[in-house]
């Protein structure tokens, strides 16, 4: 068999010189014949050796012509099966690159697999059965990802479910606790450890709306008008353990747009709790929001160890995948939900994040908030004073009658002012902390006790917290145009 690739002339070249030979060997002997017999008989020699070479001539020229039409047909075989080999690998290849990335894809997207395999049987060039084969395969890889993606809806709506359980079970405990509140606000004991009762709801109640988040769902609660830029960073503050070490800065005099309210105070309450998480327990945790070309520009720097290039790259990289959709089997056994929940609440609402090296020596988180979700606040100073948008906070009995501007102030340092009007909280040492964060006017904060009486002194702080948690999360006996719609009531399953 001759090898691929060589030629018909290659193949045929040989032919005359064998050709050439027979004559020549034929011409002898028929010499050599005629040379041994007589005259008479030459003639007849010769004419029989002339006879001879004809028919050997004429024999060889056949089977050349026979060799050579055979040498053809090969020929064209050959390259038929090398086109049509060609072609299997492109259709291979295809199948591999193209066919099921984008079959996947529309799947996943909700499309049937029925349209996803039409495409690859109007593949041109193909033999019926390859064609066949390819369909198997690709039918056979479309149910393995159907029962997956079907698995993987239906695990994630289970997790919506079950967040949702959660979230009312807590609405309806906060509910609670503030009736609990109203009753014993007159004795301190018992009101602070209610206070650290309602802080703890709140945090539990901030997992469950992360755990809502990363199944596709929204935050549990909804604000039906807008809310001022300053109480939106007080409430992500009062959402985090150690809401004490986070000192709130300068801020913009706006407000945030309702339905972006609860999106951005729980993705800054995710920014705190891993800048309070990942620094010294002493270190103060700065925040800060600036007006920007594209909107509002809020900052949290910490004093942690950090992050090298690397691992910048990988937090960058983890909010960039958690945007575009996170798989739950992606967080692994010891879940990571704070740049998770970060990346699904900016995709949904146009937020950006971006993390850089801190002045402080830790992480620096930027946080924008798009143009088109803020407006002009309605609390000019960006101070303490509730918005229209937030109730007044409930009355509280007082201790004593006949409070005092100066009392008030003289709890435990509650208030000092900063020098551009903003309101700072100071502790006494060895005051125990208060469980909650809560805001409300200085002036309408309750009586506070005396300097002379120290077994009250300690826990006043937690009162006027009260108030200012109150202010912020808008729950008022007159007024709930400023209250938040959650989407899980209490007692609702879903």
């Amino acid at each position: 068999m001759a090898r691929s690739g060589s030629s018909p002339g290659s193949r045929t070249s040989p032919a005359p010189m064998w050709l050439s030979l027979l004559l020549v060997s034929l011409v002898v002997a028929v010499v050599f014949a005629a040379w041994l017999v007589s005259d008479d008989a030459q003639v007849a020699v010769l004419g029989s050796g002339v006879v001879a070479a004809a028919v050997a001539l004429w024999a060889e020229v056949r089977r050349d012509r026979a060799i050579s039409g055979m040498e053809r047909e090969h020929a064209t075989e050959m390259a038929d099966l090398r086109r049509r080999l060609a072609l299997q690998e492109a259709a291979t290849f295809r199948l591999a690159r193209e066919l099921l990335p984008a079959a996947v894809e529309r799947l996943r997207q909700g499309a049937l697999a029925e349209e996803a395999l039409g495409e690859l049987l109007s593949s041109p060039g193909l033999d019926l059965e390859l064609r066949e084969a390819h369909h198997a395969v690709l039918r056979s890889v479309l149910d393995v990802v159907d029962a997956q993606e079907g698995f993987h809806d239906s695990a994630q709506r289970a997790f919506v479910n079950i967040a949702r359980r959660v979230q009312a079970i807590v609405h309806q405990q906060a509910q609670d606790l503030r009736e609990m509140e109203d009753k014993h606000g007159d004795d301190p004991e018992v009101f602070g450890d209610l206070l650290h009762l309602d802080h703890g709801t709140a945090l539990i109640g901030r997992l469950a709306d992360s755990i809502a988040v990363l199944g596709g769902a929204r935050p549990g609660r909804q604000w039906r008008q807008d809310v001022p830029l300053f109480n939106v960073l007080r409430g992500a503050m009062s959402r985090i353990a150690d809401y004490d070490r986070v000192d709130l800065h300068s801020v913009a005099e706006f407000a945030v747009v309702g339905p972006t309210v609860e999106p951005l105070i729980h993705a800054l309450a995710e920014l705190l709790d891993n800048a309070t998480r990942y620094s010294p327990p002493q270190a103060r945790v700065h925040l800060t929001a600036v007006e920007v070309q594209t909107g509002v520009a809020v900052e949290i720097e910490d004093a942690g160890i950090g992050l090298t290039e690397e691992a910048r790259v990988r937090a960058e990289a983890a909010l960039a995948q958690s945007s575009g959709g996170l798989d739950l089997d992606d967080l692994g056994e010891a879940p990571r939900l704070g740049l998770a929940v970060v990346g699904r609440l900016s995709r949904a609402n146009g937020f950006t994040v971006a993390l850089r090296p801190s002045a402080y020596g830790g992480v620096r988180a930027v946080l924008t908030v798009p143009k088109d979700q803020v407006t002009v606040s309605p609390v000019p100073g960006g101070h303490i004073a509730r918005a229209a948008s937030l109730p007044p906070p409930k009355p509280r009995p007082s201790v004593h009658a006949g409070p005092t501007r100066a009392a008030n102030d003289e709890a435990a340092g509650a208030i000092r002012r900063r020098v551009n009007g903003l309101p700072q909280r100071q502790r006494h040492r060895g005051a125990p902390l208060p469980g909650a964060v809560r805001t409300t006017d200085p002036v309408s904060a309750p009586a506070a006790p005396r300097a002379e009486e120290p077994a009250e002194a300690p826990v006043q702080p937690g009162i006027w917290l009260a108030e200012f948690h109150e202010g912020i999360s808008g729950t008022s006996s007159t007024e709930d145009a400023g209250r938040p719609t959650g989407e899980a009531s209490p007692g609702k399953d879903e």
